[in-house]
C-alpha cells in the first residue's frame, strides 16, 4: 500500500496481538515495522493530508486535529494493554518504511534505555481543582446588604481579602501533602503547570496537575492512596486519570523530528 508512514510508538515485539478490527489515523490498521529487536508501529496516511505542507494546515483545524488524536490515542492505548509502548508525538511522520528505519537506527540506544526504564509501568495522572473561587461565597450584595459607609466598605474588602488567602493556602496546602502521599507510591512523577480553566472548561481552579509512573502491579495501591485523600478537604476535587502509556516520562526521545515528507529527493 502507498503513502506516507505515521508512527505511534515503539515497542518490543508484542507477547500478545492488538484487538481486532482496530484503525487508526486515516482510517487504517496499524502495522508492525521491525528493526534490530525493537518494533515501531506505523500506519500507512494519505501524502494529500499528511505530508510537510498539509499538515501544518491541519494541525490549525480543531475538527481535525481533534478525530486524528483520538485515533492515535486509541492505538497508543490498545498497545498500553499489551505492551509498554514509548509513545511518540501527534504527527510523527516519514516517507516510507526505510525512512522509519533510519530513524530507529539513529535513536535505538536511547529507545531502548527508555523502554527498560518504563516496562512494566503506566503512567496515571493526578489533577485538584478549588471548586469555590479563592474567597470562598461572593461579597454580600443588594439593596439590604451595602455598606453604610467607606470605612464599612474597606472592612469588607479586608475580610474577602483574608478569606482569598486563606483558601489558597489550604488549597496548595492540600495540593503539597497530596502530592507527597502519591509519589511515596511511585517510581517517578512530574509536575506540569496548572489548567487554564478559561480554556479547559473544567470547573474551578487546578492547583495540582501530576503525573506518577507507577509499576502496573502497584496500580491498585495507588488507586487506593488517591481515593483515602479525596475528602480530606472540602471544597477540593480530586480527578484521577489513567492508566496511560507514560507520555510524561519519554523526554530522552522527545527529538524525534519528522522527515520532510513534503518533499522527495
Amino acid at each position: 500500500m502507498s503513502g506516507l508512514r505515521y508512527v505511534y510508538a515503539v515497542c518490543r515485539p508484542l507477547g500478545a496481538p492488538l484487538q481486532a478490527q482496530l484503525t487508526g489515523v486515516a482510517g487504517d490498521p496499524p502495522r508492525m515495522l521491525n528493526h534490530r529487536g525493537l518494533v515501531a508501529v506505523v500506519s500507512h496516511v494519505p501524502e494529500r493530508d499528511f505530508a510537510e505542507d498539509p499538515l501544518r494546515r491541519h494541525l490549525e483545524d480543531l475538527d481535525w486535529l481533534t478525530a486524528t488524536a483520538r485515533a492515535h490515542q486509541g492505538v497508543i492505548d490498545a498497545l498500553t494493554v499489551v505492551t509498554t509502548p514509548l509513545p511518540l508525538r501527534l504527527g510523527t511522520v516519514f516517507r516510507d518504511d526505510s525512512g522509519v528505519r533510519v530513524m530507529m537506527e539513529a535513536r535505538e540506544e536511547a529507545f531502548r534505555r527508555t523502554l527498560e526504564r518504563l516496562d512494566g509501568r503506566v503512567e496515571w495522572g493526578v489533577k485538584v481543582y478549588a471548586e469555590n473561587e479563592p474567597g470562598g461565597p461572593p461579597e454580600p450584595s443588594g439593596p439590604a446588604k451595602k455598606p453604610v459607609s467607606g470605612r464599612d466598605y474597606l472592612r469588607r474588602r479586608r475580610l474577602h481579602a483574608r478569606a482569598q488567602e486563606n483558601m489558597w493556602e489550604q488549597a496548595e496546602e492540600f495540593a503539597d501533602r497530596l502530592h507527597a502521599a502519591l509519589s511515596a507510591h511511585a517510581e517517578d512523577s512530574r509536575l506540569h503547570a496548572p489548567q487554564n480553566s478559561a480554556l479547559s472548561g473544567t470547573p474551578g481552579q487546578n492547583v495540582l496537575n501530576a503525573a506518577y509512573l507507577v509499576p502496573r502491579d502497584r496500580s491498585e495501591e495507588f488507586v487506593e492512596a488517591v481515593d483515602r485523600t479525596k475528602d480530606d478537604v472540602p471544597g477540593m476535587r480530586v480527578e484521577l486519570t489513567g492508566p496511560w502509556a507514560a507520555y510524561s516520562f519519554v523526554a530522552e526521545v522527545e527529538n524525534v523530528k519528522n522527515e520532510n515528507a513534503g518533499e522527495r529527493p
